[in-house]
């Protein structure tokens, strides 16, 4: 069984020098912007081309965008903006990550050692967290050893 160490972290609440420190004390390799939208003026310090800057020179990790790992617009705007149920969120974003095939994409070596991004400050109702929780069911030969930052 091989082991798949993948971290996640949100950028809000964080100010950018604690945001770094944690990537830079987890020894990931890489970020993993599982964002829809990764160019959002909302997103201060981690809008793509600031964030691909910073995480070269302050942690010496690579950047990466996976779009199939991040919701619909349509399924983020039912939830966020008409405050949905997180339940039903949950059961959308499941099975849209179905539909996609997620697992069958060349994605092991990529999010190995990486950090799943997201905008959300705790994983408990983030999309971040369900993409590993469905990567677990559908790898069975593999170990996901998971540290959310």
């Amino acid at each position: 069984m091989k082991i798949i160490k993948v971290f996640t972290i949100g950028f809000t609440k964080k100010t950018a020098d604690v945001f770094f420190e944690k990537l830079k004390q987890s020894k990931a390799k890489r970020i993993v912007d599982v964002r829809l939208n990764n160019v959002s003026q909302l997103a201060g310090f981690a809008k793509k081309n600031d964030l691909i800057y910073f995480l070269k020179e302050i942690a010496g990790m690579d950047y990466v965008h996976l779009p199939d790992m991040a919701p619909t617009k349509d399924i983020l705007d039912e939830y966020k903006k008409n405050k949905g149920d997180w339940s039903l969120y949950e059961y959308k974003f499941m099975e849209l990550m179905e539909k996609r095939c997620i697992e069958k994409q060349d994605i092991k070596n990529i999010i190995h050692q990486g950090c799943l991004l997201c905008s959300e400050h705790e994983p408990n109702y983030c999309h971040r967290r369900l993409v590993i929780e469905y990567l677990e069911k559908k790898w069975p030969d593999e170990t996901l050893q998971v540290v959310h930052l």
